[in-house]
């Protein structure tokens, strides 16, 4: 298992831009897939974004075009830019590494975890 530490939540306007990362440790990082997820009150916890240890992405429907994910396989970090914020987004945001993949689903079965950064957007 690795150690994840999350940052860059915090308090934006709907429009605005803010940018996430995972730090981690351990040297296997690099070879795991990653993922962000989130989880507002009252509902379930959703994949948000996610990245291959070879650098390939996929998206929920509801923030295409408007996040990335990528990696920083010297620097043990994987990112998430947030672009045209909405109210909706609003959640907790988590970090979960070593997802296992079929096809277009990711699974967390045996995921390391991050605490969770807060993102809180106002309208």
């Amino acid at each position: 298992q690795v150690q994840l530490v999350e940052s860059g939540g915090g308090l934006v306007q709907a429009g605005g831009s803010l940018r996430l990362s995972c730090a981690a440790s351990g040297r296997t990082f690099s070879s795991y897939a990653t993922g962000w997820y989130r989880q507002a009150p009252g509902k379930q916890r959703e994949l948000v974004a996610a990245i291959t240890s070879g650098g390939s992405t996929n998206y929920a429907d509801s923030v295409k075009g408007r996040f990335t994910i990528s990696r920083d396989n010297a620097k043990n970090t994987v990112y998430l830019q947030m672009n045209s914020l909405k109210p909706e987004d609003t959640a907790v945001y988590y970090c979960a590494a070593d997802l296992i993949q079929h096809g277009s689903s990711w699974y967390p079965d045996f995921a390391s975890w991050g605490q969770g950064t807060q993102v809180t957007v106002s309208s």
